[in-house]
């Protein structure tokens, strides 16, 4: 199992706004779903920043997010290691597949991976 990316994630009532605000940092908008938006750098583009008005599917905002190359696997650790899930392993309908975890500081990690069309 591989890490391919660490992003933060900010709730954000001010979506627009904070864009702008991170553009004057460097960096781009290169997803928007509406609720949720990803910022990255274009010399980096693994350097990103999420911005999330809510969560689609669950209640609850995540911290960060981290994209694994097998979800699966690392949900399987998880689970065994008696952490608390917040929101189960399924496929979402915007191409990945997810799950949420809280670390041992509270924090809501969503883990992911995305689904190969």
């Amino acid at each position: 199992m591989s890490v391919r990316r660490v992003v933060p994630d900010i709730r954000s009532e001010a979506m627009k706004e904070s864009r702008d605000f991170y553009g004057l940092l460097g960096l781009e908008e290169v997803m928007n779903l509406g609720w949720v938006m990803t910022l990255a750098s274009p010399s980096q583009p693994t350097a990103q920043l999420t911005l999330m008005r809510h969560d689609e599917s669950v209640a609850v905002v995540p911290d960060l997010s981290i994209e694994v190359d097998d979800v699966d696997t690392v949900y399987a650790a998880v689970v065994a290691s008696g952490a608390e899930i917040v929101y189960p392993l399924r496929d979402e309908a915007w191409g990945v597949r997810r799950f949420f975890v809280t670390d041992p500081n509270g924090r809501v990690v969503n883990v992911v991976s995305h689904l190969r069309q």
